[in-house]
């Protein structure tokens, strides 16, 4: 019998356990007590970074099974699937878990983008160095207690600076790792993955067309459709549409705008193809969405 995979959502994510979260799509906590992981194929529909402090555990992420110690920090991206979880009873990790809306509206340097997104699929868990382990714990501290104080005027743009700072010390992470891997046999792939994530954030309100984005690369939409699925495990198409919603979504929820408008603005013949397009992915239709 084939198991079904569940969507878990961020606003789920706010009742784990010690959490500490803001609406804006923003949820740090150190407990997984009430998570639904261990019920099935979950597939996460926001980004997680852990630091393992106690314990262990493993899962499968894509049908890659992984296995997280004492001094690991684990990357999942959002759409990916998290399947056989199981963790000793004393497992517990720092988590700092957001909506892509929300990484996008501090991280908008297009190549530090898509250089965490490519370093999370290659490296779904990676060792730090001591060093690497207080630095990651000291932003996980000062960010948590920063959300809490909510009579900060400037609490919301306080903690996306402290998390965009937080980033570029992790990026140092992703420097690291990058020294002692074999580059060359991934150089290819991955230079061609980066440039088509670079001009799918630039474009993606007015093509979905493969074919358009290997020619601007210079390639044939095969060789593009190789090169990517290599890399992320996933078709060029499905990024186009993940970064259509993404698009999509953001309006909704950060805007005034109709639907109908919405439609023309993401280059949708009529409000009715994005109404369908859209509950096809999300499951609801754009009216719910931007209602819940």
């Amino acid at each position: 019998m084939r198991t079904l995979t569940h969507n878990i959502y961020l606003d789920e994510a706010c009742k784990w356990g010690n959490a500490e979260y803001m609406a804006d799509g923003l949820v740090l906590t150190d407990s997984m007590a009430h998570s639904l992981l261990s019920e099935g194929p979950a597939r996460m529909n926001f980004i997680i970074m852990a630091l393992c402090k106690k314990g262990q555990a493993t899962y499968s992420l894509d049908t890659r099974k992984q296995e997280v110690k004492v001094g690991d920090l684990m990357f999942i991206s959002e759409g990916h699937v998290v399947s056989a979880y199981e963790a000793t009873p004393d497992f517990e990790c720092l988590y700092i878990m957001l909506s892509t809306e929300f990484y996008h509206s501090f991280v908008m340097n297009v190549k530090n983008v898509s250089s965490l997104l490519l370093f999370s699929m290659n490296n779904p868990v990676v060792p730090l160095t001591t060093h690497e382990i207080q630095v990651y714990t000291n932003y996980y501290m000062v960010i948590r207690q920063k959300m809490a104080d909510q009579a900060h005027h400037f609490r919301t743009n306080l903690v996306k600076a402290l998390l965009l700072a937080m980033f570029y010390d992790m990026s140092n992470v992703i420097w690291r790792v990058g020294q002692s891997e074999d580059i060359k046999t991934r150089k290819r792939a991955d230079s061609l993955f980066t440039e088509f994530i670079a001009l799918l954030e630039e474009n993606v309100r007015t093509e979905r067309r493969v074919s358009w984005y290997a020619e601007q690369i210079g390639i044939t939409p095969k060789y593009l459709s190789e090169m990517v699925k290599q890399v992320s495990k996933r078709t060029p198409n499905e990024w186009i549409d993940n970064y259509v919603m993404l698009e999509i979504r953001v309006l909704l929820k950060n805007t005034t705008k109709s639907i109908k408008e919405i439609a023309d603005a993401v280059n949708f013949p009529n409000q009715s193809f994005l109404g369908k397009f859209f509950k096809e992915h999300m499951g609801m239709s754009p009216s719910e969405f931007r209602k819940s």
